[in-house]
């Protein structure tokens, strides 16, 4: 792991080690057992399941080898380690309100482990970057594709 990589929770790195176990141990082995099955069919070039097969195995080759990139490249940093716990760095659940008082909780995750219908916002995003380092209180614009927006944060809080 690179000290200066993407940084990823490591509830995020077990989810990407969990996935590759998955495709290495379980899914890819069924495949080469019906592409060998099928193989020994006969006439390849109309086989279904052989034809089928060898696509799927070449989505798992390349879902593998973009996880062990992945894995390699990320840094895992441990939230509930972080030293300063009055700005927002890697890790922090934020809770930031508009100009109108509606009030959005983001928790700031690695962008291998984002998903923004789950408040998990990736290190990466707009919203991530321009909250970076912020305090309670602090205001923060974000260019959203729907125009500038201003937020201000409201609560910090870091997992124990």
């Amino acid at each position: 792991m690179k000290p200066d990589g993407p940084p990823i929770t490591p509830a995020g790195m077990a989810a990407l080690r969990a996935r590759y176990d998955h495709l290495l141990g379980s899914e890819r082995p069924a495949i080469v057992e019906v592409v060998s099955w099928a193989a020994g069919n006969g006439d390849r070039s109309e086989n279904g399941d052989y034809l089928y097969g060898r696509k799927r195995m070449r989505e798992i080759d390349r879902e593998l080898g973009h996880l062990a990139r992945r894995m390699k490249a990320c840094r895992v940093v441990d939230p509930a380690h972080q030293e300063d716990r009055s700005k927002v760095r890697f890790g922090a659940t934020v809770t930031i309100a508009d100009e109108d008082d509606n009030q959005r909780t983001l928790t700031m995750v690695g962008d291998d482990e984002q998903d923004a219908s789950l408040g998990l916002i990736g290190w990466s995003a707009p919203i991530a970057r321009a909250l970076r380092r912020a305090g309670i209180g602090d205001l923060r614009k974000v260019t959203l594709p729907g125009g500038e927006k201003e937020w201000e944060v409201v609560a910090i809080t870091y997992p124990v």
